[in-house]
């Protein structure tokens, strides 16, 4: 017996087998539950199947996440695929490119709107309707990072973003603890080589810092967050909802440490 035995995960955000949502939804599958999946768009359709195909997906279906009406014509097919469900899994953020350059405040109002829609609204979005679905203890789980704490060079409005949804994970944890007793939280992973850090200006100079830095002197991978998702997925985080949990080897308790050395 795992101990996500007998629940069911819908995932948001399986991009390819280097993402992060992939990374949790391996975990999840190993310790028990029964995985769906939804990706963005047709031309991920054939990077999903195959990951379909390898977890043992029955339930893998497109839905855009900035069309209401998309939205919720899945939670119609998973309430007749499912009828209930413990999991919800959003790993989803989007930023232009031109965004993640530059100086932040050369943002165009568009790019703004776009990334605080697909990165934020998308969670809040995707929450609503599947609170009347997903079972009572449930557990919602979105993908974070430090950018959203502290700036970070060329993360921009994505950090305004992360900001954003790391707030937001709290307001929701109020709302859908008191009506049904379900978690939201949040994983703050260190730097990963995925297809999204990817877009993001001198994102690979970011290694070198994490290592030389970090209490654990090591970068993170997609495994290091599934296990992260296993335990607040798990009853055994029964107790703990609006948290945003660090999972970046310590970098984030680091300040001005060895500074004149």
């Amino acid at each position: 017996m795992g101990l996500l035995s007998g629940k069911t995960a819908l995932i948001f955000g399986v991009a390819n087998d280097k993402s992060i949502a992939y990374g949790i939804a391996k975990k999840l599958k190993e310790h028990g539950a029964e995985i769906a999946l939804s990706y963005a768009g047709a031309v991920l359709e054939k990077r999903v199947l195959p990951i379909a195909d390898e977890l043992g997906v029955k339930f893998c279906q497109e839905c855009d996440l900035t069309d209401d009406i998309a939205i919720e014509a899945l939670f119609e097919k998973i309430k007749k695929e499912f009828v209930q469900f413990d999991i919800l899994v959003h790993s989803v953020a989007f930023a232009p490119k031109e965004a993640l350059t530059g100086r932040y405040i050369d943002t165009a109002r568009a790019a703004f709107i776009t990334t605080m829609n697909i990165s934020v609204y998308s969670l809040l979005a995707v929450a609503k309707h599947a609170e009347p679905l997903m079972r009572e203890n449930g557990s919602i789980i979105t993908m974070t990072y430090y950018g959203g704490e502290k700036v970070v060079k060329n993360y921009n409005v994505m950090g305004v973003a992360k900001s954003a949804l790391d707030s937001t994970v709290r307001y929701l944890a109020v709302d859908l603890g008191a009506s049904k007793s379900i978690r939201v939280n949040a994983i703050s992973a260190g730097p990963v080589k995925t297809l999204a850090a990817s877009g993001i200006s001198s994102f690979s100079s970011v290694f070198p810092v994490i290592n030389e830095t970090a209490p654990l002197r090591r970068p993170i991978d997609i495994d290091d967050c599934g296990g992260a998702a296993v335990y607040l997925a798990s009853d055994l985080s029964k107790n703990v909802t609006g948290e945003v949990l660090h999972v970046d080897s310590g970098f984030n308790i680091i300040g001005l440490y060895g500074a004149g050395k």
